[in-house]
């Protein structure tokens, strides 16, 4: 499937929906990760640290990094939801060690077990993709460790941020369905947050 498919079918079904999506890029969610959010996010800091080490990141490698704003896959506008589409590459072993880290009681746009069992159900497939490739800050073979760093860094700092990430889970690609298996979830957390 080439790159891209999949995040398009789940906003065309979303649009079906009329629920509108923007691509994500936000000034606060940056390359620098837990060392370039604003200081209102201070909270949020020492728990990503904590994770960012936990994967093996190097921390002065990591505050090198430009603050440009790290891309996400889509923003509902009018609410502030950032929605992102994870596909089989996101339920490794590394997302599973991030997850089985966030504080108790932390306000998700997902069912946290849910996604810690689809970790467990893919890991051993999902290791493997990319295993070998190189990511800034957690070198040689750290892609993976980066990808859940990042995972972390989205869903802890926005719910810092009063607004929540609702991740719908792909891991068959499949955008369309992914959008139908959490079409309340996203309908439901939009519907809070408009003005």
């Amino acid at each position: 499937m080439p790159v891209g498919d999949c995040e398009r079918a789940f906003a065309a079904a979303a649009a079906e929906d009329e629920v509108e999506l923007v691509r994500s890029r936000l000034p606060w969610l940056n390359q620098r990760g837990h060392l370039g959010l604003p200081v209102e996010l201070d909270s949020v800091t020492p728990v990503l640290e904590r994770i960012f080490l936990a994967l093996g990141g190097v921390l002065s490698e990591q505050a090198g990094k430009r603050l440009t704003p790290l891309p996400g896959d889509f923003l509902q506008p009018q609410s502030g939801v950032l929605v992102e589409i994870d596909e089989p590459q996101h339920f490794t072993s590394y997302r599973l060690l991030t997850l089985e880290m966030y504080p108790a009681g932390v306000a998700l746009g997902y069912d946290l077990e849910h996604y810690k069992a689809l970790c467990r159900a893919w890991s051993a497939r999902s290791d493997k993709y990319r295993a070998a490739k190189a990511a800034p800050a957690f070198g040689p073979a750290g892609r993976q460790r980066q990808r859940a760093y990042n995972d972390a860094l989205r869903d802890l700092a926005a719910a810092a941020m009063s607004t929540c990430v609702v991740r719908a889970d792909a891991p068959d690609r499949d955008g369309a369905a992914a959008y139908q298996r959490g079409r309340s979830r996203l309908r439901a957390e939009v519907g809070t947050r408009l003005p």
